[in-house]
């Protein structure tokens, strides 16, 4: 069974196979996402004349199946069986984009918005299948440690990601570029084959899940009853609101606060990476010491701290060092999240409750994206990143009152499956 794979295990997580093969299964991923952010960003904008509209048009369909699809693929999430469900995301993704290779070499080269749509959605069926994963395979004792590993490599491509990309296409074109996406996706599906397979449901399981909107108001109102989660979610609004603006007026830093070219906002990305990859490795080693809650908390208040520092400073070397100090806090802001998810919710809510969580955080980051550049019309700089940085400590206080909680949902991989 699934879960004596884990027992079998010993004490060393990496001798673990499921957590060996989602590792390497990701870093597959991470290729194939990355190559397709930036070799078809760059391509949309050769062949446009770098036409805003266009351009923008390639986050618009990135960002909007997470609100769309977040509620509804998490909420399938929990009704399929979580293996198959990420290896025929991997494969339909594959398929996509090689349908718009094929486009593109016949002269169609507008396809390549579908295939980053719907490599969007199906992450919306597969990433809340990956946190059921987790929860069934890793114990207890290893879930924490198991996300910071995990983490790291998301912000190791973070840093590496753009370039593969950009060097891709510049060297290669954009048709090796695609079928370098579609190859990746494809040994993804082939890697997670080593999984073990999903436990049966039984009929009478079946037969309870069918409808579908009770499952979908079933996910909310238990966030809404959980105090844990509806914290959470809360964080992540606030959250959401302060990083949407800080993201979008970032390059007005970089010229107005620094009196430097845009260009120089790439220094500041860098840092910040390199920060984030530091970050994920301190918290491998404060993994069993520091509850989530409070590995969670020390990240959003690094962040709303230096948030009003980068605000203020107009010193070169200040800025760029509280960007790195801003980079450490991003892992674990990451990594405390995705552990109190797993550690507060059971198993049959885990999609529902990615579905219902991840969307606060999006939709006020993409509302006030939009709201930033005219708050910039008509308050100062300086006054919108103090604010911001405010709204993000508000976040740290509505954890406060959970740094005394225990996680109440068995490890299910402990158990005998």
């Amino acid at each position: 069974m699934a879960a004596n794979v884990v027992k079998s295990a010993g004490g060393s997580l990496f001798r673990n196979k499921f957590y060996q093969t989602i590792l390497l299964s990701n870093v597959l991923l991470q290729i194939g996402i990355w190559v397709r952010n930036f070799a078809i960003l760059m391509y949309v904008t050769d062949k446009t004349n770098e036409n805003p509209f266009a351009i923008s048009l390639m986050g618009f369909v990135e960002f909007l199946p997470i609100f769309v699809f977040s509620f509804i693929g998490g909420t399938f999430a929990d009704r399929w069986k979580p293996r198959l469900t990420m290896i025929w995301c991997d494969f339909l993704s594959a398929a996509s984009v090689f349908i718009v290779l094929v486009t593109i070499i016949y002269g169609s080269w507008h396809m390549v918005y579908f295939a980053t749509f719907l490599s969007a959605i199906l992450s919306q069926f597969s990433q809340p299948s990956a946190m059921k994963l987790f929860k069934q395979h890793i114990p207890a004792e290893q879930l924490q440690q198991a996300m910071a590993m995990f983490q790291s490599l998301i912000a190791i491509f973070m840093v590496l990601g753009p370039s593969l990309g950009v060097i891709s296409y510049q060297k290669f074109g954009i048709e090796i570029s695609v079928a370098v996406m579609g190859v990746a996706f494809t040994l993804s599906a082939l890697v997670l084959l080593r999984i073990p397979r999903d436990k049966e449901i039984k009929q009478d399981e079946k037969a309870a899940k069918r409808d579908f909107k009770a499952e979908l108001k079933a996910g909310f109102a238990y966030v809404w009853k959980s105090p844990v989660l509806k914290s959470l979610g809360g964080t992540f609004a606030l959250a959401g609101t302060a990083v949407g603006i800080a993201q979008t007026l970032s390059l007005f830093i970089v010229i107005e606060r620094l009196g430097q070219p845009k260009e120089f906002l790439q220094y500041i990305l860098m840092v910040n990476g390199v920060a984030m990859l530091a970050g994920g490795g301190a918290v491998m080693a404060l993994a069993k010491k520091v509850p989530p809650q409070k590995l969670l908390a020390l990240g959003i208040l690094l962040s709303s701290l230096t948030m009003i520092g980068i605000g203020l400073s107009t010193s070169i070397p200040l800025t760029l060092g509280l960007q790195f100090v801003s980079g450490l806090g991003f892992p674990l802001i990451q990594i405390g999240i995705s552990t109190m998810i797993l550690q507060w919710t059971e198993e049959p809510y885990i999609g529902r409750v990615n579905g219902v969580l991840s969307p606060m955080f999006m939709g006020m980051m993409v509302i006030m994206t939009l709201v930033a550049g005219q708050l910039k019309l008509v308050f100062p700089l300086v006054g919108i990143y103090c604010t911001a940085g405010v709204i993000m400590f508000l976040g740290t206080l509505l954890l406060v009152p959970l740094f005394k909680q225990k996680p109440t949902i068995a490890q299910s991989g402990g158990q005998p499956g």
